[in-house]
C-alpha cells in the first residue's frame, strides 16, 4: 500500500471539499478547507518529497464560469512536478494532449467512458487511441445503491446503472493502466473508510488501484491495508494535516 497525493481544485483554488455536496448549479460544493497556497505550491511539495502517481482533479465543469481558472491551476501544477502527476476532470481526446504535454504521466476519465448510464466501448476506445494504454486510468468513482457500488459520473452527481466488480474491473483493465476509485459517500468525510468496497477492489490484483475516502486516522490506514490485503494504494485529503486536518504529511510519505 502507498501513499498517493492529491490536489483537488474547484472555482480556481486548491481545495478539499465533501465529495456528495458538489453542484455544478452554482458551482458549490461544501468545504473542507480553502488553501491560500496554489496548486505548485503541493505539486513542489509533493515533488520534493519523492511521491509519484497522484491525482490533480479539476472539480469544475467546462460551462463553468471558473473552468479555466481551475485549469491554470491544474497546469501550474503539471509543470511544477512533470510527469509525477495524473490529471482528472473533463478530460476526453480532444483535450487530453493538452495535459499530457504540459507533464501529467496519465490522463483520468470517468464521464466520457460511461456515457448515459453505460459504458461506452467506442468512447473507451477513441480514449485508449487517444493516449495509449499506458497512460490512461480509469475512474470507478461509485456510491452504494441497493447494496452495490454503482459508478457515478458528471462529477458524482450521476448514477450509471454500471456496478463495480472485480468482474468489470477484469474487462476494462485490459485498456487502462491503474484504477481510481473515491468511495464517495465517505469522501471528505474523515470519519471511517468503505471496507467492504476496499475488500471488494482488493479481490482485482492485475492493475494498480488507488482508493480514496473516508481517512480520517492512522486506525483507518491499517483497516485499508489489513481489508485491502496491503494491495490498495491510498490518497488522503481532508484528514491531511497539508489541508487543516490532523493526520501528518510526513507520516505518509514514508507509509
Amino acid at each position: 500500500m502507498k501513499f498517493r497525493p492529491c490536489i483537488d481544485i474547484h472555482n480556481g483554488k486548491v481545495k478539499q471539499i465533501v465529495g456528495g455536496s458538489l453542484k455544478d448549479a452554482g458551482d458549490e460544493a461544501k468545504e473542507n478547507f480553502v488553501s491560500v497556497q496554489d496548486a505548485a505550491f503541493y505539486a513542489s511539495l509533493y515533488k520534493k518529497s519523492g511521491l509519484s502517481g497522484g491525482h490533480v482533479i479539476l472539480l469544475n465543469s467546462v460551462d463553468s464560469p471558473y473552468y479555466e481558472a481551475t485549469r491554470q491551476q491544474a497546469f501550474l501544477a503539471l509543470h511544477t512536478y512533470p510527469q509525477g502527476l495524473q490529471l482528472g476532470g473533463g478530460v476526453n481526446p480532444e483535450n487530453a494532449a493538452d495535459y499530457l504535454d504540459a507533464g501529467a504521466s496519465h490522463v483520468i476519465v470517468t464521464s466520457y467512458v460511461f456515457k448515459d448510464g453505460k459504458i461506452s466501448w467506442s468512447n473507451l476506445d477513441k480514449m485508449e487511441k487517444a493516449v495509449g494504454r499506458e497512460r490512461l486510468v480509469l475512474d470507478l468513482s461509485c456510491r452504494k445503491k441497493d447494496g452495490q457500488y454503482y459508478v457515478v459520473t458528471d462529477r458524482w452527481q450521476k448514477f450509471t446503472e454500471v456496478t463495480v466488480t472485480p468482474d468489470l474491473m477484469e474487462k476494462l483493465g485490459s485498456h487502462c493502466d491503474e484504477f481510481l476509485i473515491h468511495a464517495v459517500d465517505v469522501e471528505g468525510k474523515a470519519r471511517g473508510v468503505e471496507k467492504e468496497l476496499v475488500e471488494l477492489l482488493s479481490e482485482y490484483t492485475e492493475r494498480p488501484v488507488t482508493y480514496a475516502g473516508g481517512v480520517g486516522s492512522m486506525e483507518d490506514l491499517e483497516v485499508l491495508r489489513v481489508s485491502g490485503k496491503n494491495r490498495v494504494d491510498v490518497t488522503v485529503g481532508s484528514a491531511l494535516d497539508l489541508f487543516g486536518g490532523k493526520l501528518p504529511f510526513e507520516r505518509l510519505v514514508h507509509l
